[in-house]
């Protein structure tokens, strides 16, 4: 099979240098039947043979190196950090256009990646900054002599702990992910057990908060769980671990975005694969508008949904849904947000057991 690209085109640089050649032979084929009929000497036909075939080839090796010298001035600038600048010609419709197109494209990546560089920066310096500076506030008050360290007082302090720890674990599972350490332990299980304990946890995690439930501990205690899960003997194959950090960060995202004494649901169907899993996640929020839907699973990112989080939630890190998709991807499978009547309807596929491919 050709690729595209491979073959000669009619302006690609293989075609410019064979017509180059082309017109020489002819140019010099031409002075010399010119020669042989006015009986010119032969040395002053090769002389201006030379001069012509010089200028032609001048002329379009001027063309080829001009873009390869803006294209050596772009790289040199992105190197040293500059991702701004970008390479003229990419319309060109031969080899300097495609190789103008891949150095633009690589600077627009480069430009993004070094712009979610400093996002991240910025973000982790903020999500670090408020729970210190409370904890702060507290042993300064404590120490201070302003307020006693009473049970209301270490609690305070605690619940700030508690969100310095989450961010941590929740930062290093992403600095997993971008270093590729993580592997699969998939094994086959019985969905309604595995998802009643981990509906059994979150409610527990809002009782007590103590007990860490995915991403983040919600205190919210007026939001009732619901599973529904069929066939009641449905089984997956999946690795339990990360299929936990999947519903886990759903459920709390869910519950942090209820209204109070709303409801989250928690669906699983068996999927079209053998062992798969369909799962879906329902909340009675606000919703998230279709232009942010694509951008939910970014990491820090919190949405622009008016009032976002229910009473009792901290807004959390931005960082649970990121870790949600990670998780996912991992699988093989895939999530998005589906369209709902009302709140949000999260939609889970895990691919189960692959078949060989004959």
């Amino acid at each position: 099979m050709t690729r595209p690209g491979s073959g000669l085109r009619p302006f690609s640089v293989k075609a410019k240098l064979g017509t180059l050649v082309v017109v020489s032979v002819f140019i010099t084929t031409g002075l010399l039947m010119v020669a042989v009929r006015t009986r010119t000497e032969l040395r002053f036909i090769t002389v201006f043979s030379v001069i012509a075939t010089l200028l032609i080839t001048q002329f379009v090796a001027h063309g080829l190196t001009a873009p390869l010298d803006e294209m050596t001035t772009v790289a040199r600038s992105i190197s040293h950090g500059d991702y701004t600048r970008r390479v003229s010609g990419a319309d060109r419709r031969d080899e300097l256009g495609d190789l103008a197109q891949t150095i633009n494209r690589m600077a627009d990546d480069l430009e993004a990646v070094d712009r979610h560089r400093k996002e991240l920066v910025a973000n982790v310096s903020h999500e670090l900054r408020t729970p210190i500076a409370a904890l702060r506030a507290v042993l300064e008050n404590v120490v201070d002599g302003v307020s006693s360290a009473d049970p209301e007082t270490m609690r305070t302090a605690l619940k700030q702990t508690e969100r310095l720890g989450r961010l941590v674990e929740t930062l290093l599972d992403l600095s997993r992910l971008d270093s590729g350490v993580v592997t699969l332990k998939a094994r086959r299980f019985e969905v309604w057990p595995y998802l009643s304990g981990v509906l059994k946890e979150a409610n527990l995690a809002a009782s007590h908060r103590r007990l860490p439930s995915g991403s983040g501990n919600h205190t919210r205690k007026d939001v009732h769980l619901h599973l529904d899960v069929s066939p009641p003997e449905l089984t997956a194959h999946a690795d339990a671990e990360r299929l936990h950090q999947v519903v886990a960060n759903l459920i709390d995202n869910a519950v942090k975005h209820s209204p109070p004494h709303g409801r989250v649901t928690v669906l699983a169907r068996r999927g079209a694969g053998p062992e798969s899993l369909a799962l879906e996640v329902l909340d009675e929020g606000p919703g998230i508008p279709e232009s942010e839907r694509h951008r939910v699973f970014e990491r820090f990112n919190r949405g622009e949904v008016p009032s976002p989080h229910g009473p009792g939630s901290d807004g959390g890190t931005g960082l649970g849904l990121a870790i949600a998709r990670w998780a996912v991807d991992l699988h093989g499978g895939r999530i998005g947000v589906a369209e709902s009547a009302r709140g949000c309807r999260i939609q889970v596929t895990l691919p189960g057991i692959r078949q060989p491919r004959g």
